[in-house]
């Protein structure tokens, strides 16, 4: 399968994930697929369909594929994450990143690998872990940086 279609199909089941499809998810990616993410390294379609789940748990997700790239070997998508809690009580949170894809023959998923700044879109809005991060960072930036 040519790589534009693959990622295609790819952004589709993404962008229109839920719960439920969550069930399906080796139409898309392999048995063995690798997942990576900030907090999670992890293999297997099983395993990466439990860690997208989590997101369901705290609020409602929403994935928006701002723009893909392709090479030789592996795909990129720019992507927008956005999670409503639930209640909506707090202001949603807001993730931007880029995901690395590496394909199968078959067109399927065998490798993604998100990056995005973690220190800064996460863990610096937590109430202690924010602080001292926000520390670090002043004391190892430019004066007014």
């Amino acid at each position: 399968m040519e790589i534009g279609a693959a990622i295609d199909r790819y952004v589709r089941f993404y962008e229109t994930m839920t719960p439920d499809a969550l069930r399906g998810i080796e139409s898309v990616v392999t048995p063995d697929v690798r997942f990576k993410d900030p907090f999670n390294d992890v293999r297997g379609s099983a395993a990466m369909a439990a860690c997208l789940a989590l997101a369901y748990r705290h609020g409602v997700p929403r994935f928006e594929v701002l723009d893909r790239a392709t090479g030789e070997r592996a795909g990129y998508l720019l992507w927008r994450y956005t999670s409503t809690p639930h209640g909506a009580t707090q202001p949603a949170w807001v993730i931007d990143g880029m995901s690395e894809l590496r394909f199968a023959a078959d067109g399927r998923v065998a490798e993604h690998i998100d990056h995005w700044d973690s220190g800064e879109q996460f863990y610096r809005r937590l109430p202690v872990l924010g602080w001292l991060i926000g520390l670090v960072r002043k004391r190892l930036s430019l004066p007014n940086a």
